[in-house]
């Protein structure tokens, strides 16, 4: 059935045609340079055949041809890559064929594949990578690849065994495929086969555009088929969500819905056992517990605990991988884990202290669809609270941040794994106010230009962890140093002559307030005429808790949908006192602006006094989601256009006296 040797599947009109393949015939029809003038190679084609068996086992093969337009193609070819999980899966290069320009054709030794581990950062699991070297392409030349695998993407429960069980999916019997449409290069044609026994139920659904596609038995199998032809790489924008939120996409699943992978996901931890609560564990939590005043309380030690104190590191440990946690026994020895690590001492501990919960699954980064194919890539923990209602917990996200769910991640979907199943949901919002970054202070301007002045700080919920993390992210010893930085990357001749703050360790003692004093030597022009400068306080000092003032407001309009780090309300407020003996009229201020939707909101104004000697600035600015949509934009880009007109904009002053 999964025949590949020199074959070029071809799918056109619905009607599935196998046509013999002289490779360098179909080179020389498929386009040169000038009909894909920005691409530096392309994919002549791209075809995937699936053959699945009864246990949802599938063997993969594909058959790929690129034709190398520039120098940079020929370097991105250079070898190929391919990285798998030995545990679940398992991939052989079977043949790379390099095609010259002058017409002569290169078979590579295939005695030269190397297998070895993959490179590595914070998870440790034994992934490895398939390469073959593939040596110098020159423009016109083309490479041919054909690659099998069989297995799926995540590891489960490891399986000694040397047949193929292992490489059986962790819902037995049922297959999923997520299948990318698009690419960074022009694709000339992609065609994806799917093999799959005629008693499954197979769903499926083409986002993002359409694509040909047919369905035909075929003796007790049923062939689902899939092409694309033309496929242009999509133009990306700033801060735009993810690829595969936007860019076409085929998801194909055998789970009837959501709530039987809810069930299932539910189901495997409680068999394994990933939650039983060990004397030790009891006696943690008891600790942990003590003094606690309600319930509310005893969510947020429990919660902080598991994430200041398990290490994210993950290293491969055996029985327990992918959608199966490890037991709290081995994370609390071990002190250390990645995300359903920490998800799973929480859920451990939680049900130590007599709480009930589960572990559930999300998609950090885009969205998950509703055909119920696997798009996961992070484990949270749900706590079912005296209201009735599961609450959602973040042990990963929240380290020394004051939430217990990371607002960065509203408007987010997840699934829960409860005994009685669930639906896939999705975040709400959080309110733009439970992030707050409020910055207030005076200044003097001196008459040699000189400014001094003081200013206080205070930041709530994602502010509050932005500006917490110059602490927190670093050695203590560097901590002056670290807020020094904030004032000069802006103004390099900032010197700090007083800070206060408190333990910024004690997180759950209140939101984040610090106190400066500065001293900016000749930050304004003053002359015998006139005094110009920038509000302090509005010239981008602690952007760093303001992510929307890296947006680029240079698009008008965007064809995508963008997303910001989170809501959250920002109020800027300073009191500018002129040189002693001076007053001074307008000449040039930011034009004063209010306007207010369900999207951004903004209002500001720089005011001189009656007497000509205070400069008054005050703007506030409203962000109220994380993702938006492409309409969204005209609203947001003005609130944002504002702020940084006042951030860059400067005031012009003329003397009176």
């Amino acid at each position: 059935m999964l025949k590949n040797a020199l074959l070029f599947l071809s799918f056109w009109m619905g009607i599935s045609i196998v046509v013999a393949n002289p490779i360098q015939d179909i080179l020389k029809n498929s386009g040169c340079k000038k009909d894909y003038p920005n691409a530096n190679m392309l994919i002549v084609f791209d075809s995937t055949n699936v053959d699945v068996q009864e246990s949802g086992l599938s063997y993969v093969t594909t058959h790929k041809l690129y034709k190398v337009f520039t120098p940079k193609g020929a370097l991105e070819l250079k070898q190929i890559i391919y990285g798998y999980d030995p545990l679940s899966a398992y991939v052989d290069i079977q043949k790379v064929i390099i095609y010259r320009k002058d017409g002569s054709i290169e078979p590579l030794d295939m005695s030269k594949v190397m297998d070895y581990p993959a490179p590595a950062r914070g998870i440790y699991w034994g992934a490895s990578e398939k390469m073959i070297e593939v040596g110098r392409l020159e423009p016109g030349d083309a490479l041919e690849v054909f690659l099998f695998k069989k297995g799926f993407t995540y590891a489960l429960l490891f399986n000694e065994s040397g047949d193929d069980d292992k490489y059986i999916p962790p819902m037995r019997g049922h297959y999923y495929d997520i299948v990318e449409f698009w690419s960074r290069e022009p694709v000339r044609e992609k065609v994806y086969r799917l093999w799959i026994p005629k008693d499954k139920f197979v769903q499926y659904e083409f986002y993002n555009g359409e694509a040909q596609s047919s369905v035909t038995p075929q003796g007790d199998m049923m062939l689902y088929s899939f092409a694309k032809r033309n496929i242009k790489p999509m133009k990306r924008e700033p801060w735009m969500l993810a690829m595969s939120d936007v860019a076409p996409k085929l998801l194909i699943s055998t789970s009837p819905d959501w709530y039987a992978k809810s069930l299932w996901f539910h189901g495997v931890n409680e068999d394994f056992g990933s939650f039983d609560v060990t004397p030790e564990v009891q006696a943690k939590t008891n600790e942990i517990l003590k003094g606690a005043v309600d319930e509310m309380d005893s969510v947020s030690r429990l919660t902080h605990w598991c994430a200041d104190e398990i290490r994210y590191s993950g290293i491969s440990m055996g029985e327990g991988e992918g959608f199966t946690l490890h037991k709290g026994e081995m994370t609390f020895k071990d002190r250390c884990g990645v995300c359903k690590d920490k998800a799973g001492m929480l859920v451990t501990m939680l049900r130590a202290a007599g709480f009930e919960s589960y572990p559930a699954m999300t998609m950090a980064g885009s969205r998950i669809d509703y055909i119920p194919a696997d798009q996961f890539n992070h484990s949270v923990t749900l706590v079912k609270l005296s209201d009735g209602e599961y609450h959602l917990l973040d042990p990963t996200w929240v380290p020394f941040l004051r939430e217990l769910w990371s607002s960065a991640e509203q408007q987010q979907n997840y699934l829960m794994g409860i005994p009685e199943g669930a639906d896939l949901a999705i975040t709400p919002i959080s309110p733009p106010e439970k992030h707050y970054l409020n910055i207030t202070g005076s200044s003097r301007i001196l008459p040699n230009g000189t400014l001094e002045g003081n200013l206080t700080l205070e930041a709530e919920g994602q502010s509050d962890g932005s500006i917490r993390g110059l602490f927190t992210r670093s050695a203590k010893a560097n901590w002056r140093k670290n807020l020094e930085g904030e004032i000069k990357r802006t103004h390099p001749l900032a010197q700090i002559t007083d800070v206060k703050y408190a333990d910024p360790y004690d997180y759950m003692a209140g939101p984040i307030e610090i106190s400066l004093s500065y001293k900016i030597p000749g930050y304004a022009i003053v002359s015998d005429e006139n005094i110009i400068f920038i509000p302090f306080i509005a010239s981008r000092v602690f952007q760093r808790g303001m992510a929307h003032m890296y947006q680029n407001t240079d698009l008008e309009e965007r064809e995508y949908g963008f997303r910001d780090r989170c809501s959250r309300f920002v109020h800027l407020k300073e009191d500018v006192t002129l040189p002693k003996n001076m007053a001074a009229t307008i000449k040039y201020v930011p034009e004063a602006e209010t306007f207010a939707s369900d999207i951004a909101s903004f209002e500001g104004n720089c005011v001189l006094n009656e007497a000509g000697t205070l400069l008054q600035l005050d703007e506030k600015l409203t962000l109220y989601k994380r993702i938006y949509e492409p309409g969204d934009w005209t609203d947001y880009r003005k609130a944002v256009m504002a702020q940084k007109k006042f951030a860059d904009e400067p005031v012009i002053l003329k003397l009176t006296n």
